[in-house]
C-alpha cells in the first residue's frame, strides 16, 4: 500500500505571526509618492493605521536622498521665484497660498524622512510615532491649502516654486542632531515668527478664510517645534552634550546665513525653545 504523501486540507492551528509590524515600507511608499495630493492622503492613512496599533517597530531602512515629486511646479532658484504680495486681488493671495502649500509638502517629506532615516538609530519607537504625527499634521495642512487654492480657481503646481527648503537639510542626512537642529528648530521655528504677521495682513484685506488656515498651521507649528526640541534634548542627553552649545555649533555648521529677528518669543517659549539657544546667533545691525 502506497502512503498518501499529498498535503491534507486541515486547518492551520500552528503559531501565528504576532511579531511587531514594521512601519518602514509604508513610510517609504509615502515618501516616494509623486502626486502631492495622493502623498498627503497616504500619510493621513499611515498615521491612522499607526494610531490604531497596526505598526509597532521600524526596522533599518535606507531612505532615498530625495522624495517623490510631481512634474509641476517647476522648481527655480530661490531668487527667481516671483515675490508674493498680499492684496485684495486674488493673485497675490494665490501666490502666498501656493508658496506655503509647497512648504507644507516639503514638511511632509521632512517628517517622513526624520522617522524613516533616523528612527532605527537607537531611538525609541515613540520617535517614529512623533514624526509620523508631524507628517500627518503637515499633510492635513497641505490638503487644506490645496482646497483653498481650488476655491480661488487655482491649484498646487500652477505656479513655480523653489527647492531651497529641501536643499537646506540634505547636508544633515547622516547627522540626526544636525537634522533636529535645522529642520524644526531653525526652519519651522521661523514660521512661528512670520505667520502671525501674515494672518494680520490677510485679515486686513478681508480674506478671513485663508487667515483661518494659517491660524491652524501656526498652532500646530508650536507643537512641531516642541517635538523637535524634545528629541534634540534627548539626543544630546544620549551623548552627554550640552544642548545649547551643541545647537549653536550645529547651526553654525549647517545653516547658511544668520538667524533673523524679531523672534516670536511667546510662541517659542510655548515650544520650550528658549532664547538662550538662538539669541546669541541673532543677526545684529
Amino acid at each position: 500500500m502506497t502512503a498518501n504523501l499529498q498535503p491534507q486540507n486541515r486547518p492551520d492551528n500552528g503559531p501565528k505571526d504576532i511579531g511587531p509590524k514594521d512601519i518602514g515600507p509604508a513610510t517609504l511608499a509615502c515618501f516616494l509618492a509623486a502626486d502631492a495630493v495622493q502623498k498627503a492622503d497616504q500619510v493621513r492613512q499611515l498615521a491612522s493605521r499607526l494610531r490604531a496599533g497596526e505598526f509597532t517597530s521600524l526596522q533599518p531602512l535606507i531612505m532615498p536622498t530625495r522624495p517623490g515629486r510631481p512634474a509641476a511646479p517647476a522648481l527655480l532658484p530661490p531668487g527667481k521665484v516671483p515675490r508674493r504680495r498680499i492684496s485684495a486681488s486674488p493673485s497675490g493671495r494665490i501666490a502666498l497660498l501656493h508658496a506655503i502649500a509647497h512648504i507644507e509638502l516639503n514638511a511632509i517629506d521632512l517628517a517622513l524622512d526624520m522617522a524613516g532615516r533616523y528612527g532605527a538609530e537607537a531611538m525609541p519607537f515613540d520617535f517614529v510615532r512623533d514624526w509620523i504625527a508631524v507628517a500627518d499634521d503637515e499633510a492635513r495642512h497641505f490638503l487644506m491649502l490645496e482646497d483653498r487654492l481650488r476655491e480661488l480657481d487655482s491649484f498646487y503646481g500652477a505656479l513655480p516654486a523653489h527647492d531651497g527648503l529641501w536643499q537646506a537639510v540634505e547636508a544633515t542626512s547622516a547627522d540626526l542632531p544636525g537634522r533636529l537642529a535645522i529642520a524644526p528648530l531653525v526652519l519651522e521655528a521661523r514660521g512661528l515668527d512670520i505667520t502671525p504677521q501674515l494672518i494680520t495682513r490677510l485679515e486686513a484685506v478681508g480674506d478671513s478664510r485663508t487667515a483661518a488656515c494659517f491660524k491652524i498651521i501656526y498652532e500646530d507649528e508650536i507643537g512641531h517645534v516642541a517635538t523637535g526640541k524634545r528629541w534634540f534634548d534627548f539626543v544630546c542627553g544620549l551623548d552627554r552634550r550640552d544642548p545649547v552649545s551643541s545647537w549653536q555649533n550645529l547651526v553654525r555648521r549647517y545653516f547658511r546665513g544668520q538667524l533673523k529677528p524679531p523672534f516670536n518669543l511667546e510662541a517659542r517659549k510655548a515650544a520650550r525653545f528658549s532664547a538662550a539657544f538662538y539669541g546669541p546667533l541673532a543677526e545684529t545691525g
